[in-house]
């Protein structure tokens, strides 16, 4: 084991859970020369801003004006296609100033669904509003994200540009229908596939092609979103359930005021459903949520390589509270997309608990990606089991060791976690010459860890009160 200096990045390779950990010297404070996370006093000052931020998250209001989509033709019977329908409520809704557009019990089928202003689509309990399996019903292109780069593309299932005051609520449910034949087939090999379109939309953006000229849609295999709000201003979804996206569930970009409350994610079986991914978005709470997905359950992101650095718009003050997360490849997760940068994410309160959840708290990005991820905070968080590490933090996310644009990542402050069992605790990886740059971990018990820990490129570790299989460390 590389011995362990003053000043240096550490370099560890934990040979055990509990060892290890005393073998490389972490024993309760930080090497003196690293910039180490917040102090436990500023930390404190830091949780105090989310009293702040919870007050500037208003839910928008809308008028007491109802207009069912049965009033425009909208058939439930789950085979009358009802596109016109939801564009005719939607559009009268608007033109009146405003409004609830409802969907009555029964199962709507439709093509895409575009929000406008003042529009608060309510599904009521029995409603299920089931999204059309043929592409051609998410055209003509719209202006939207694929995996943090814009572009022109098929349309996300429920989308809005550039509103103000937009919502979806209810207790009904939003079934994209996707399976392993539709929309989530593009994600596989053989072709048509989406993987030369997305090599065709990263050379794009690195070109710097214009957005209007990145146009994909009919002919290409980039999917979808489920629900997309591009842009918008004072967002609520609440109540719903959402299942069965192309990839990624719930998708606000480029939003201010967003509250994501009580609605459930039940889509554990699809490549890359994602739960909700905030990207490059102010002001955001996601509260009282249960998350059961194929992917990350919550990913907070900022835009990707070329394309972030000339949207450059971060993501920041994100709560995340009493939420539950089951299956997932993370359960509270920054990045992968990390280029605008992330800071100030609360997380507290949270259950996390599968055989397939990966990780419980995962930051993810790489020397290409760039951007800052910083000033995080976790608290109160329970994990059941994990099946790799509780804790990761990873910048060779792909496998990518070097490029031009290292991310700046550290000030990550984490207590009160108790894990029952999981291979490890800790996988924290940074870059040669490009350390995470201070982990705090205070108060915590990780229960039955198994396997190796991973410590590597890290300045100001700091354990203090933490428990690994019944030993303090």
């Amino acid at each position: 084991m590389e011995e362990l200096s003053r000043g240096r990045s550490r370099r560890v390779f934990l040979a055990g859970a509990v060892g290890g950990l005393l073998a490389a010297g972490v024993t309760g404070r930080a090497e003196a020369a690293a910039p180490g996370p917040a102090a436990p006093d500023a930390a404190a000052a830091a949780w105090a801003r989310v009293p702040q931020i919870r007050r500037r998250i208003r839910p928008p209001r809308f008028p007491r004006r109802t207009f069912p989509i049965t009033g425009h033709g909208a058939v439930g019977d789950g085979t009358t296609k009802c596109t016109d329908a939801f564009g005719q409520a939607i559009a009268a809704c608007a033109a009146a100033g405003g409004g609830r557009v409802l969907v009555p019990a029964g199962t709507y089928l439709t093509g895409a669904i575009h929000l406008a202003d003042n529009v608060e689509l309510h599904l009521e309990a029995g409603a299920t509003i089931k999204f059309s399996r043929d592409p051609a019903d998410y055209l003509p292109v719209v202006y939207t994200r694929y995996e943090g780069i814009e572009l022109m593309n098929y349309s996300p299932f429920i989308y809005a540009h550039d509103r103000t005051n937009v919502a979806i609520t209810g207790a009904g449910v939003i079934d994209g229908q996707a399976d392993a034949t539709h929309w989530w087939d593009w994600s596989n090999d053989p072709p048509p596939t989406e993987g030369p379109d997305k090599q065709l939309l990263a050379a794009m953006a690195e070109q710097g092609v214009p957005v209007a000229e990145r146009v994909f849609g009919e002919g290409h295999h980039l999917r979808p979103n489920l629900i997309q709000l591009y842009r918008c201003r004072n967002v609520l979804i609440e109540g719903v359930t959402v299942r069965d996206s192309p990839m990624w569930n719930i998708h606000p970009v480029l939003c201010t005021n967003v509250t994501i409350r009580e609605v459930t994610v039940d889509s554990p079986r699809g490549p890359n459903n994602d739960g909700c991914d905030p990207e490059s978005c102010v002001d955001v709470l996601i509260e009282r949520c249960e998350f059961n997905t194929g992917d990350d359950c919550v990913a907070i992101k900022a835009g990707k390589n070329a394309d972030g650095r000339r949207v450059n718009a971060p993501s920041t003050n994100v709560l995340v509270d009493s939420c539950v997360m089951r299956d997932g490849n993370g359960g509270v997760t920054i990045g992968s997309e990390t280029t605008g940068g992330v800071s100030w994410v609360f997380a507290w309160d949270c259950t996390m608990s599968s055989e397939r959840l990966e990780r419980a708290i995962r930051i993810k990005t790489n020397p290409e990606r760039g951007g800052h991820v910083r000033d995080l905070y976790f608290r109160d968080i329970t994990v059941g089991q994990a099946a790799d590490a509780v804790v990761e933090v990873a910048l060779n996310y792909e496998n990518k060791h070097t490029g031009l644009y290292f991310p700046d990542v550290g000030a990550i402050d984490i207590r009160r976690l108790r894990a029952e069992r999981a291979p490890r605790a800790f996988n924290l990886i940074g870059n040669p010459g490009n350390p995470i740059r201070g982990v705090r971990v205070t108060n915590s018990v990780f229960g039955e860890m198994t396997d190796t820990d991973v410590i590597t490129d890290v300045t100001g570790l700091e354990l203090r009160n933490v428990w690994v299989n019944g030993r303090r460390v």
